[in-house]
């Protein structure tokens, strides 16, 4: 409990030390960056920490947390000048209901994710030994970049920024590892819940303000009458914002695809009979095709999937099979998943930097980053403050989770595009200038992107310098496609309201002439992309070197004409998928693409954001289905996985915008239908978070008891690694050396819990890290040879070889080598024994090179 309170009050008062930056910078945002000032000034102290940690300049210790906690409070106070009190005043008392709003739910979403975690707090299976081990070897590092804990004499090669926020809130609280990485996976899911809360609150507020985004351009057209787009005169409603923003956090974080309400389908044996055999068989479930549920349930029936794993399915809903029939699987994770799992992975670590990214696109969309700088001999309509926000925010993405920086850097482009239109059409309609064409517009997009990209990773710098990657470029996709029920299945909850959006839009807006034009655009994109991947698909096959390599993944060896006709028959025959993504971009182009010679535009400013956040969705989802990147895996786990994610976060947030609108919007029969589909959407998208929470906890019945502490299993299953686990954490820094075993097992436990590197942990996660094995040579061998030899005089090669400080000597390492420890006795003195495990330290001269 006190920890818990700890780490709030830390980052409360962070939080509020900062808010005079997100003030300034984010003027045009109705909330001016409250809901967002916690992830902003985290990350901000995080940067500043880590540049100069990894500059030599400071180390990693409380007084360099200290001084880059110093730098921020010059930047707030510089920011904070020019604000006068009576201005915060006024504020407050204006926006007092969304402060409140922001501090319960930030409150309960960390008070109540904390309580889950210490329902089910162990930090072990899937990828949390890894993020654990990171944790502690940032702890434990003098200097940046961090060593790797499973791979002694080189650095993490990983994009590990979240490592460092998490460790750095752990070192200045004095709060263990163990206890750390529990609160770190509750913070985050409040961070991101006050992000989603606060970019629906300022979507709303400016649709409002701006009175349906008609009352600016009545003022320049000169245009009367008191009703807006959809015909009412008074359909908004400013006090009732705050609550309706709730529905940000509960649409992305809560709310689950449609997988819960199969499996209780299937628990329940519906539309399952039995043949004249006895066997149970469904012609509905072996359709649908979705792995464990096309198999029979399990007698007796019962509404409460009890499957072992049953939860995990719900991050599996996408299948994949190759040329040759075999399945593959494919990752589709969705946030409640991830926070339900507990991996403290990358692309959960940077959900509240990404909802703090469209926030900055947001404000440059509605006018708050105005100013002009020069880049080359371009000209970027955007203040320089704004601009270096912008490449600090964006650039941290990269190192917190790689592939979100281009996708946000193209949202903040596209944002600034639409900015640049709106300014253009609005100095049209006074007369003082022609129209801006789509060719400049392009040209305005690449120039920020490019200017973005570019400082975005020259202030990550020493990042990129030491970082190596198992990404190795664009692979065409040809023959897996995403079935239309699978697609429903993960995103049936988004889709419904945004259908429903876009078409009231597309009614009120009333120039059905451009959904032809949409609907060109939607179609000569898709059929671009399959052009583009069959050929770079012949390409590819020309070449000698990689011909093999390519049809091998696709289990396509010797049958190129069966590849090249399936990749057009698995298309025809699976045509719901692309159909609905066509669909989805044909109604959201033909609103968002440049109107020349149209003299007004009725979309409000906002709806324009939301439909900005739909088409760059829409994008992430088409793109796989033509492309996926090449990696280790060999087809589009991770692309998937990777672009799907934040299809989820940008589909949600639009999807709750578009919901308020058309529930104030709506009348009569529609209106009704509206919001009876959306509470059927919602409580279906509700059952799998009720139920997998309950399986999870075991009924919030935790196995050791109640608490935080990831690490406390340990102690039930071994008291004396426990206490060896402790002696090692706090010994000199030296190089250990243990057993060395597959990934998601026990083994690299030693190096994991103590911060100390060890010569090898999981070899699968450091080939994947670094592209190959190059890095590791013959360690494993090395180690099981030190473990097994007769031979003191190799032993003392191998342990020179790895400059080792500590050998270890415990249950796993007899029953994995048969440890010859004789010669470890006869030779070197135990430093710490305590029933089966033993630690043996090596002299300094004899492990030196």
């Amino acid at each position: 409990m006190s920890e818990f309170i700890l780490w709030y009050l830390t980052v409360t008062l962070i939080g509020v030390i900062s808010f005079p930056l997100t003030y300034r910078l984010l003027p045009a945002l109705p909330d001016r960056g409250y809901s967002l000032n916690r992830a902003l000034s985290l990350l901000t102290w995080g940067y500043f920490f880590w540049l100069l940690t990894s500059l030599g300049v400071t180390r990693n210790n409380p007084g360099g947390l200290l001084l880059a906690l110093g730098v921020l409070l010059g930047l707030s106070y510089w920011a904070a000048r020019g604000i006068s009190i009576h201005e915060l005043l006024a504020w407050w008392r204006e926006r007092r209901n969304l402060i409140i709003g922001v501090e319960i739910l930030f409150l309960v979403a960390f008070a109540g994710w904390s309580v889950v975690r210490a329902a089910n707090p162990e930090i072990q299976f899937t990828e949390k030994p890894m993020e654990l081990a990171f944790i502690n070897a940032i702890t434990s590092s003098e200097r940046f970049p961090p060593h790797d804990p499973w791979l002694s004499g080189y650095a993490i090669s990983y994009y590990y920024f979240g490592y460092v926020l998490v460790a750095m809130l752990a070192k200045i609280t004095a709060i263990p590892a163990g206890i750390a990485f529990n609160l770190g996976i509750a913070l985050i899911f409040a961070l991101s819940a006050i992000g989603l809360y606060g970019l629906v609150f300022n979507l709303l507020e400016i649709w409002g303000n701006r009175g349906g985004g008609e009352r600016q351009r009545r003022a320049l057209l000169g245009s009367g009458g008191g009703r807006d787009m959809n015909g009412s005169s008074n359909s908004y409603n400013s006090s009732s914002n705050w609550m309706a923003a709730f529905l940000g956090p509960l649409f992305v974080l809560v709310a689950s695809n449609l997988d819960g309400v199969l499996e209780v389908l299937h628990a329940r044996g519906l539309f399952w009979r039995e043949d004249p055999s006895g066997q149970l068989t469904s012609a509905f479930w072996n359709w649908l095709d979705m792995r464990e549920l096309s198999q029979p349930p399990a007698e007796p029936f019962s509404w409460m999937p009890s499957r072992f794993l049953w939860w995990w399915r719900a991050s599996r809903v996408v299948q994949d099979y190759d040329l040759a029939g075999n399945w593959r699987e494919v990752i589709d994770e969705f946030p409640f998943f991830s926070f339900l799992l507990a991996d403290l992975h990358p692309h959960v670590l940077a959900i509240p930097f990404a909802l703090l990214a469209i926030a900055l696109a947001l404000n440059l969309f509605s006018g708050g980053a105005k100013g002009h700088m020069r880049v080359l001999k371009y000209h970027l309509n955007i203040n320089p403050h704004s601009f270096a926000l912008g490449a600090v925010i964006l650039g941290g993405l990269a190192f917190l989770n790689t592939w979100d920086f281009p996708i946000y850097v193209s949202l903040f482009s596209g944002a600034y595009v639409l900015h640049r239109k709106r300014e253009w059409r609005l100095v049209e309609l006074t007369g003082q200038n022609t129209p801006i064409g789509s060719w400049s517009l392009a040209g305005d997009f690449l120039v920020m992107a490019l200017s973005l990209g570019v400082t975005g990773v020259l202030l990550y710098l020493p990042f990129y310098l030491g970082f190596s990657s198992q990404a190795g470029g664009v692979i065409p996709n040809l023959i897996y496609v995403t079935r239309g029920t699978h697609l429903w299945v993960m995103f049936g909850i988004f889709f419904v309201p945004l259908f429903g959006f876009l078409f009231y839009i597309w009614r009120k807006e009333g120039d059905w002439n451009r959904l032809g034009k949409g609907l060109m655009l939607a179609i000569t994109l898709v059929s671009g992309l399959l052009f583009l991947a069959l050929l770079m698909s012949i390409a590819i096959i020309t070449i000698p070197t990689l011909k093999d390599l390519f049809l091998g993944s696709l289990g396509a060896v010797g049958r190129e004409a069966e590849l090249f006709r399936q990749a057009i028959v698995r298309r025809l025959t699976s045509p719901g998928g692309w159909i609905t993504l066509i669909a989805l971009l044909a109604l959201v182009l033909g609103l968002i693409w440049p109107r020349e010679g149209k003299s007004a535009d009725s979309i409000p400013d906002p709806h324009k954001f939301a439909l900005l956040l739909m088409l760059t969705g829409a994008l992430l989802v088409v793109g796989p289905e033509f492309f996926y990147l090449r990696d280790q895996f060999g087809y589009r786990i991770n692309t998937i996985f990777k672009f799907y994610y934040q299809a989820w976060i940008l589909f949600g947030v639009a999807a709750a915008y578009g919901t308020v609108v058309l529930i104030r919007q709506l009348r009569g029969i529609w209106g009704r239908l509206f919001e009876a589909s959306i509470v059927v959407l919602l409580a279906s998208a509700l059952i799998y978070p009720c139920l997998s929470l309950w399986t999870k906890t075991d009924g919030f019945n935790p196995a050791y008891g109640w608490t935080l502490d990831g690490t406390a299993y340990l102690a039930r299953q071994s008291q004396d690694e426990v206490e060896a686990l402790r002696w090692l954490e706090a010994a000199p820094s030296g190089v250990v050396v243990e057993a060395v075993g597959g990934s998601y097992s026990e083994y690299a436990r030693v190096a994991t819990h103590s911060g100390k590197p060890t010569v090898l942990g999981w070899p699968g996660h450091e080939s994947q890290w670094r592209g190959g094995a190059e890095e590791m040579g013959s360690r494993q061998g090395d180690i099981e040879r030190l473990y097994r030899s007769n031979d003191w005089t190799e032993t003392q090669e191998i342990l020179r070889q790895y400059n080792v400080r500590y050998i270890y000597v415990g249950p796993l390492e007899r029953s994995t080598y048969g440890v010859n420890e004789n010669k470890f006795e006869r030779f070197l003195q135990p430093v710490f024994k305590q029933g089966q495990v033993t630690i043996y330290e090596v002299p300094r001269v004899a492990s030196s090179s």
